[in-house]
C-alpha cells in the first residue's frame, strides 16, 4: 500500500513491527535514509477478553496529533500522510535516544520533573480546548470512548463485582454525559517517551471530546499502582501524585480543586480496580499485591475520600507496611 501510494520509493524498504500495543499494528518503516512509522488499527484488541472497538479511531488519532502538534509543536510525532479508507497514517519516528516513562517507573527512575512536564502538556490539552465546539464537533467519539473505556474499563469490571455494580454504572452514565474539553483517553506512561529536553505524547486513538478529569486519573492510577509494585520500597511517588495535581491545576488556572477531587477520587478508585479486574489488566503486580488493590479499593469507594491527600496518605502509609512480595514486570 505505502509503494502504491508513492510513500515507499527504495526498492529495499523495510517495513518491522513494533511492539508495545494491543490495539494497533505499528511498522517502523525505513525507505533508504528515511525513517517513519506507520499505524493501522485492529478491529479486535490483542488482550485475552473478547475487545472490539471501530478501526475509525486511526483517522481520531490522526486529528489529535494534528491538532494538538500545532498547539503545543514537538509534544506529540508530526503526522506526514494519512489515508482513512485503508484505516493508516505515517507519522515521525521517535528516535532510540528518548525512553519510555513506564519502564523508568519501572525500574524506579521517579523524577518530579517528569511528572511536572506530563501535568503541563496535559492541563495546556485541557485548557486551550475547554468550550471548543468545533472539536466538539469533530471528537463527538463517544461509541469508540465506549468501546475502548467505558465498556472494558468500568462497566466489566462492575459486572465482576456485583456489590460495587451500581457505582461503576452510575461513573459510566456520567462520564459520557460530560463535554467539556479535548480528551487523550490513554494518558499513561506506556505512551510517553522522554529525551533529554522533549516528552512526547503518543496512542491518542481513544481521543474524545468528553470529561478531562477522565485523562488525570489514568495518569494518577499508574502512579499508585508503581507504587505498589516497588512497595515497600520508597520510589518518591507520593511526591510524583502531588507534583502531577499541583501543577496540572496551576496549568489549567483552576482555583475549585476540590469539586475536581469529588469527581477524580472515586474514578481513580474505579480505575484502580479495573486494572486489576476489568479488559486491561495490569502485568506486573503480583497476586498478594492485586489482592491488596483489591481490598482498599473495595473500602475505600462506598465513602470515597473527597481529595486525593485523603486517598493518598492512606495508600502510601499501608503500602510502606506490607511486606515485600516478589513481582515481575
Amino acid at each position: 500500500m505505502l509503494r502504491e501510494e508513492g510513500h515507499v520509493v527504495d526498492r529495499n524498504a523495510e517495513a518491522q513491527p513494533l511492539g508495545g500495543g494491543v490495539s494497533s499494528e505499528i511498522y517502523l518503516v525505513k525507505d533508504g535514509s528515511t525513517k517513519f512509522v506507520v499505524k493501522r488499527a485492529l478491529p479486535k484488541l490483542k488482550v485475552a477478553d473478547d475487545w472490539f472497538a471501530d478501526v475509525s479511531r486511526n483517522s481520531t488519532e490522526q486529528k489529535f496529533l494534528e491538532i494538538v502538534g500545532d498547539m503545543l509543536p514537538g509534544a506529540v510525532p508530526k503526522v506526514y500522510f494519512a489515508n482513512a479508507e485503508r484505516g493508516y497514517f505515517g507519522m515521525e519516528f521517535i528516535s532510540e535516544d528518548f525512553a519510555n516513562w513506564k519502564q523508568l517507573l519501572i525500574g524506579g527512575s521517579c523524577r518530579l520533573e517528569h511528572a511536572v512536564a506530563a501535568a503541563r502538556i496535559l492541563g495546556e490539552v485541557h485548557c486551550r480546548t475547554a468550550g471548543d465546539e468545533s472539536l466538539r464537533h469533530q471528537f463527538d467519539t463517544t461509541a469508540c470512548f465506549h468501546q475502548l473505556r467505558i465498556e472494558p474499563y468500568l462497566l466489566t469490571t462492575g459486572a465482576r463485582h456485583p456489590e460495587l455494580q451500581k457505582i461503576f454504572q452510575a461513573e459510566a452514565r456520567r462520564i459520557e454525559g460530560t463535554r467539556q474539553a479535548l480528551v487523550h483517553g490513554d494518558f499513561s506512561p506506556k505512551n510517553i517517551l522522554i529525551g533529554n529536553k522533549r516528552m512526547v505524547l503518543l496512542d491518542c486513538e481513544v481521543a474524545w471530546y468528553g470529561e478531562p478529569l477522565f485523562d488525570v486519573a489514568f495518569l494518577l492510577n499508574h502512579f499508585f499502582l508503581k507504587s505498589l509494585y516497588h512497595a515497600p520500597r520508597s520510589v518518591n511517588m507520593e511526591d510524583m501524585v502531588r507534583s502531577f495535581w499541583r501543577e496540572y491545576l496551576k496549568t489549567t488556572s483552576n482555583n475549585s480543586s476540590g469539586k475536581l477531587e469529588e469527581r477524580l477520587v472515586p474514578l481513580l478508585l474505579m480505575l484502580m480496580l479495573a486494572r486489576m479486574d476489568g479488559k486491561s489488566p495490569v502485568e506486573y503486580l503480583s497476586p498478594a499485591k492485586q489482592h491488596f488493590a483489591r481490598r482498599f479499593v473495595g473500602k475505600h469507594l462506598a465513602s470515597s475520600p473527597h481529595t486525593l491527600d485523603d486517598l493518598a496518605e492512606p495508600w502510601f502509609a499501608q503500602i510502606a507496611k506490607i511486606g515485600v512480595l516478589q513481582d515481575k514486570p
